[in-house]
């Protein structure tokens, strides 16, 4: 796919005889394949938003499937460190799979905060296939506000 698009970029010659791999045969599979980043990473990896309010830093993690016995929470050295199960349903039916991209299995994200956190004040939600995670400051990690003489 590389080549119709660079031709005049590809190395000439025998590229099997150099010892550098060659940058476009490496590229090949990437560009080829129609759902790249779900073949290179495999795992089930929930997509998080990271927020941060004078009070509190919010975290909202997308594990559609999931419901709130298939997760684990904590709050480990400045990281929510969030660990669930995804397992797959399956069906007793023979079936051929065409395409898959679900992913199935353990997981594990940690997920940095940027501020230090009241670990013990930590409430979470999920709903519709959300987790939604508040942490509140702790008192020293809140913004104070001097006000100034004139």
């Amino acid at each position: 796919m590389l080549n119709r698009f660079f031709p005049v970029l590809r190395p000439k010659g025998n590229v099997e005889s150099t010892r550098q791999p060659d940058l476009f045969s490496m590229m090949e599979p990437f560009f080829s394949s129609p759902f790249p980043a779900r073949e290179s990473f495999g795992k089930m990896m929930p997509a998080v938003d990271v927020s941060e309010t004078e009070q509190a830093v919010l975290v909202n993690a997308e594990l559609p499937g999931l419901g709130a016995e298939d997760v684990e929470l904590h709050v480990e050295n400045n990281y929510l460190v969030l660990r669930g199960e995804k397992k797959e349903e399956r069906e007793e039916k023979k079936k051929n799979a065409v395409h898959r991209e679900c992913s199935y299995g353990r997981f594990s994200r940690s997920i940095p905060l940027p501020t230090e956190v009241q670990s013990d004040k930590v409430t979470a939600k999920f709903k519709n296939g959300v987790l939604k995670v508040t942490l509140p400051k702790s008192e020293k990690a809140r913004t104070k506000r001097i006000s100034i003489e004139s």
